[in-house]
């Protein structure tokens, strides 16, 4: 049910051209009723349906007929007059970049002011206009009304239908192009990873280094320290060398403690300080000449990552293409 906010016209301020929108609004009823009516009046089997109703009907409606263009004209002063002052009202609030911007935005209302039979219909275009800036400043509220909620449901129905189709087309071309060995890879590297090395190699920096402060605080590296501890002992436990200290007399058990202990700060201290010391120009050095990959791993790793991507891509379309809009149907 169409509803009428008499309180947001009144906080407007902007009464008089609300006032003048309906006004036009009726206006443009008229005139459309008019020539749809004067436009059946043309063919013989809507003028006898008048003739068997009420024969004066077509009599009383000839003379309208025949100065249909003069009558029409009428109508277009009206919407032309009110097309120029809401021009110049837009030029004095500076409602637009430029003066001349007014006519290019409501472009319809112009061509709809011409008086052919091809650009009438632009005045429908008016009359969603007026509806559009009357619910934009709620003036009116189309929203429960029967007619905006079909018209919007099978508007999202087209969108979603036209988009969901362009986007599988999309990403259909990048599998393509993807399977027929696309550089996609090399590019990523090249055009994107490289770009951004040194901002790269300063975020890994500062995340190692992070991590070896962690790994020296008293606190948050205890679990880590513990577990160094405790893989250091387990090792020097199973090395046969190391075993052979308990047979000392006396201090062999406090030996063999002491050089756990010992083991253990040394490979903490170790690591902290080579994450400690990881600088970016250190970091980039170890990119460029400490990791190698074999041809032959590098190959199959690229195919890999195609699949992992090709497979991605595929979901993607399975979601895009699920018809969301049957749901409220259903």
């Amino acid at each position: 049910m169409l509803k009428f906010n008499k309180k947001r016209l009144h906080d407007s301020h902007e009464t008089t051209w609300f006032i003048l929108d309906f006004l036009m609004l009726g206006l443009l009823v008229i005139n459309l009723t008019f020539i749809i009516f004067d436009s059946l009046y043309l063919t013989d089997y809507f003028k006898a349906t008048l003739d068997f109703i009420s024969p004066t009907i077509s009599e009383f409606y000839q003379p309208f007929h025949n100065n249909f263009i003069l009558i029409d004209l009428v109508f277009v002063s009206i919407f032309f007059t009110e097309f120029c002052v809401r021009w110049v009202v837009a030029i004095r609030r500076k409602e637009y970049l430029r003066w001349y911007f007014f006519p290019f935005i409501h472009w319809y209302d112009l061509v709809g002011c011409i008086p052919l039979g091809a650009t009438r219909i632009f005045r429908f275009l008016r009359i969603f206009s007026i509806l559009y800036r009357l619910q934009k400043y709620q003036i009116i509220d189309l929203t429960n009304t029967g007619v905006f909620k079909f018209i919007t449901f099978y508007y999202d129905v087209f969108i979603e239908e036209l988009s969901d189709r362009i986007v599988v087309k999309v990403l259909s071309d990048a599998q393509k192009d993807l399977r027929s060995g696309s550089p996609l890879l090399d590019d990523i590297a090249s055009k994107v990873i490289l770009t951004r090395k040194e901002t790269l190699t300063e975020w890994v920096s500062s995340i190692l280094v992070h991590a070896g402060s962690s790994i020296e605080d008293e606190h948050a590296g205890l679990m880590i320290r513990d577990h160094v501890k405790g893989s250091v002992s387990k090792a020097m436990r199973g090395n046969s060398e190391i075993s052979r200290l308990k047979l000392v007399p006396v201090l062999g058990s406090s030996i063999e403690q002491t050089l756990e202990t010992a083991v253990a700060d040394i490979v903490i201290q170790s690591v902290v300080h080579l994450l400690k010391d990881m600088s970016p120009q250190k970091i980039n050095y170890l990119v460029h000449h400490g990791i190698t990959v074999t041809s032959i791993q590098e190959k199959t790793l690229d195919k890999e990552v195609i699949q992992i991507v090709d497979e991605c891509i595929e979901l993607l379309k399975g979601h895009v293409s699920n018809q969301r809009w049957k749901t409220h149907l259903e």
